[in-house]
C-alpha cells in the first residue's frame, strides 16, 4: 500500500507559519504608524524635538550626532549633545529612537526634573524593573513602590545614616590599606592596569564589611559572589550594539539565572551564619562593636509588631528582601564608588592645582605624614567631616561623570508644566537626565571644566551652583539610600592615597586599536563613559601608578 505524501501537512504548516507572521508583521506595522503618528501630532503642536522624519523619526538626527561621537559612549550622554542642535536649547525634549528604545522625554533642566522627582514622584518605568531584575531580584529598594518601598526603605535607612556609619570607619580604613598595598605593588611592577578593575574589588569589599559585617577577600583573591556578580554585569545587553543576537542573546536568560542562583545561594548563607552569631553574642558584646547594616536592619524588622519574633532561622520574608537589597548595594558600590574614585585620580592628576589643594588639605587635617593617616582616621573619624575641598572635589568629580539617573513611568495623569503651558508624559519614559542637566551651559559656566572650586565660592558668585542642579544621587524621596557611605568611604581612599601614589591613565593601546579615523574623545575626554552595566571609564582606566615622593 502507498504512503500517503507528507506534502498537505507540509503546506498546512508553511500556512500557519505564513499567517503568523503575517500578524506580527501587521501587528508591528500598526505599533509603528501609532507611534509616528502620535510624534507627528505632538510635533505639530509645537512640542520640542529633533525634526521628525516620517520613515525613520529621530534616527537621522541621532546618526548625524553620533557621527561625531565615540561609537562606544554610554547611552546616557548623547541626549545631550541631541538638544545642542535644536534651537534654544530647550530645558526638555521628546526623542523617538524607535527600533531602540521606547520613546522618551528628556529632562535637562532642574525645576522640571522637581516636578518628575519630588513633586508627584511617578513608579519607576518598566525598563528599570527589567535592568534590575537580574541585579537585584524582584524587591529592590530601587524598584519598589508605594507602602512596600516605604517600609523596606525605613527598615534599611538606619543603617547608612551618617552617625552609623562613622562608627564604620575602622573597617573601611583596613579594606583601604589593602587597596593601598595592591597600588604600592602595581607602582613597584610599573606596569599598566585597570582601575576600574581594581576599584571594584575594593568596594565590593567596602559592602560585605559595611552591610553583613563580613570579609569577602574580593581585593585579595576569587570569591564566588563577585565573580557572579560580575558575570552578571557582562552579560547585560548593550544599548549601543545593533547586532540583533548581541541584544537578544538567547543565552542570556539561562546565564543571568545561573548567576542570580549563584548570589542568591552565597548570600543565603553569609546572612544564616550572620543570624547565628546574632543569637550566640551576648548583649554586652553587641553593645561594645559596630552593628552591620543588617544587624540594624534586623532591629528595625522586629521593632514591627506584625513581624513574626526571632526563632531558629533567619525569617524568610526578611532574608528574601535583605538578598535583593544586599545585591542592590553591591551594584551601587560597583556603580557608583569605583567609578568615582577611578574618575577623581584621572581629573586630579589632569589638574595638578588641584592636586596641590587637595594634598595640602589632608596635610592640615591628618598631619605631613601620609603613612599615619590611616592611624589618624581610624582614631579621629570626625576629622573626614573637615575636609571641604576634598569633598568639592568629589562632588565636581560625580557633576563631570555621573553613574546613573532614574527613569519614571509616563501616565495620562501626569504633566509637566514650563512657562504656563502643559507637556503630556502619556506612553513616554520621562528621564530627568543628570548628564544632561551636569553639561548643561545654561546651569553651569564652563561645563566641561573641573572646577572644584564651584563648591567652595559664596552665593552670588558666577560659579555657585543653581538649586536642583547637581544630582548624581537623585533628589527627593527616592534619593540614593547608600549615598553618605560612596561620600564617606571616597573621602577615605583619597586620604589614604592621593599623597602617595601619582596616577596616570594610559589610553595609547586602546586609541591604536581603534585606527586613525575613530572618534576617540567626548569634549576631548579619553576616558568618556561607557555602558558595563551601568556608565564605566573606557577600557576599565587604564592606568599607571607610581609612588611619590
Amino acid at each position: 500500500m502507498a504512503l500517503e505524501s507528507p506534502l498537505p501537512g507540509t503546506v498546512k504548516l508553511t500556512y500557519a507559519i505564513s499567517l503568523l507572521i503575517a500578524g506580527g508583521l501587521f501587528k508591528l506595522f500598526l505599533s509603528v504608524y501609532a507611534r509616528r503618528r502620535r510624534m507627528f501630532d505632538l510635533q505639530k503642536q509645537g512640542l520640542p524635538m529633533p525634526p521628525y522624519h516620517a520613515l525613520f523619526g529621530h534616527l537621522p538626527t541621532m546618526a548625524r550626532v553620533s557621527a561625531n561621537l565615540p561609537s562606544d559612549l554610554h547611552s546616557h550622554c548623547r541626549p545631550e549633545y541631541v538638544r545642542r542642535t535644536m534651537p534654544g536649547p530647550p530645558p526638555f525634549f521628546y526623542l523617538d529612537p524607535w527600533p531602540f528604545a521606547k520613546p522618551v522625554l528628556v529632562i535637562a533642566d532642574p525645576l522640571t526634573a522637581f516636578q518628575v522627582t519630588q513633586g508627584s514622584s511617578p513608579p519607576k518605568h518598566d525598563v528599570v524593573h527589567k535592568f534590575l531584575l537580574a541585579i537585584a531580584g524582584d524587591n529592590s529598594l530601587i524598584t519598589l513602590e508605594g507602602k512596600k518601598w516605604k517600609t523596606w526603605r525605613g527598615i534599611f535607612n538606619p543603617g547608612f545614616s551618617t552617625g552609623h556609619l562613622m562608627t564604620l570607619v575602622p573597617g573601611i580604613v583596613e579594606d583601604g590599606l589593602q587597596f593601598c598595598e595592591i597600588l604600592q605593588s602595581h607602582a613597584k611592577k610599573g606596569d599598566v592596569f585597570q582601575m576600574e578593575e581594581v576599584a571594584t574589588r575594593l568596594t565590593v569589599d567596602v559592602i560585605g564589611r559595611v552591610v553583613l559585617d563580613t570579609r569577602l577577600h574580593s581585593q585579595t583573591s576569587e570569591n564566588e559572589l563577585v565573580s557572579a556578580f560580575r558575570s552578571q554585569i557582562r552579560w547585560l545587553p548593550s544599548a549601543n550594539t545593533i547586532n540583533p543576537f548581541s541584544r537578544y542573546n538567547p543565552f542570556r536568560p539561562i546565564m543571568n539565572w545561573y548567576n542570580s542562583f549563584l548570589m542568591t545561594r552565597y548570600l543565603s548563607r553569609e546572612l544564616e551564619d550572620r543570624f547565628a552569631s546574632r543569637r550566640r553574642n551576648s548583649s554586652v558584646e553587641v553593645k561594645t562593636r559596630s552593628k552591620s547594616v543588617i544587624d540594624l536592619a534586623l532591629d528595625a524588622y522586629h521593632e514591627d509588631e506584625t513581624s513574626p519574633v526571632e526563632s531558629q532561622g533567619m525569617d524568610a520574608t526578611f532574608k528574601s528582601f535583605a538578598i535583593s537589597q544586599i545585591r542592590t548595594f553591591i551594584f551601587a558600590g560597583h556603580d557608583t564608588t569605583s567609578s568615582t574614585i577611578c574618575y577623581v585620580y584621572h581629573l586630579l592628576s589632569k589638574n595638578p592645582s588641584c592636586m596641590t589643594k587637595i594634598c595640602a588639605e589632608h596635610d592640615s587635617v591628618f598631619g605631613t605624614n601620609p603613612n599615619l593617616a590611616a592611624e589618624v582616621i581610624t582614631q579621629s573619624p570626625h576629622l573626614l567631616n573637615k575636609l571641604p575641598y576634598s569633598l568639592a572635589v568629589i562632588k565636581e568629580t560625580l557633576r563631570l561623570f555621573p553613574p546613573i539617573s532614574t527613569i519614571r513611568k509616563g501616565s495620562p495623569d501626569l504633566h509637566i508644566t514650563h512657562e504656563g503651558r502643559s507637556y503630556p508624559t502619556d506612553g513616554f519614559m520621562v528621564w530627568p537626565l543628570s548628564q544632561a542637566m551636569h553639561r548643561n551651559s545654561t546651569l553651569w559656566p564652563s561645563p566641561a571644566a573641573f572646577l572644584p572650586d564651584r563648591w567652595l565660592v559664596p552665593e552670588g558668585d558666577p560659579l555657585f551652583p543653581i538649586k536642583g542642579a547637581w544630582r548624581p544621587f537623585e533628589l527627593g524621596p527616592r534619593n540614593c539610600i547608600g549615598q553618605e557611605l560612596a561620600i564617606l568611604e571616597t573621602k577615605i581612599i583619597l586620604a589614604l592615597t592621593v599623597r602617595r601614589f601619582g596616577f596616570e591613565a594610559i589610553y595609547d593601546e586602546l586609541d591604536a586599536k581603534l585606527g586613525p579615523k575613530a572618534v576617540k574623545t567626548m569634549e576631548g575626554e579619553s576616558a568618556y563613559q561607557i555602558k558595563m552595566g551601568t556608565a564605566k571609564p573606557r577600557g576599565q582606566m587604564p592606568c599607571r601608578v607610581w609612588l611619590r615622593d
